[in-house]
């Protein structure tokens, strides 16, 4: 699998119900460094983005879900992905960057990412 196809495949598993309620499973896929902006213009780090992330939208199996489009990637650097992409939950719309980097061990994991939430009736 290329670089691009794993950070896809790790960016799709965080928006899984299953790993964003699994502390466990959401570390493996979160850097030691792991940064975020959110579309809320929050920011945060590794251990609060941990905490928080159970309880946000798209964590409950039978609720709302991230509806993801236009995923895209470039391989930057051996080791660093960047992947865009939008995403509707509950009609809110947000255009996503995130960064993936290969660690040592090969896996690859989340280093940033950023959410910006796209104005209603934007194109």
């Amino acid at each position: 699998m290329t670089g691009v196809e794993e950070a896809v495949a790790g960016e799709l598993r965080l928006l899984d119900p299953a790993v964003r309620t699994s502390r466990t499973q959401a570390a493996r896929l979160l850097h030691p460094d792991f940064t975020e902006v959110g579309a809320s213009g929050r920011r945060w780090g590794r251990d609060d983005m941990l905490a928080a992330l159970p309880g946000m939208t798209g964590a409950d199996p039978g609720g709302p879900r991230h509806e993801v489009s236009g995923m895209t990637g470039v391989q930057l650097a051996p080791d660093v992905v960047h992947l865009t992409y939008e995403t509707v939950v509950e009609g809110r719309r947000a255009r996503r960057s995130s960064l993936w980097r290969r660690s040592p061990d090969g896996v690859w994991r989340l280093y940033h990412h950023q959410g910006t939430p796209v104005p209603e009736g934007t194109p």
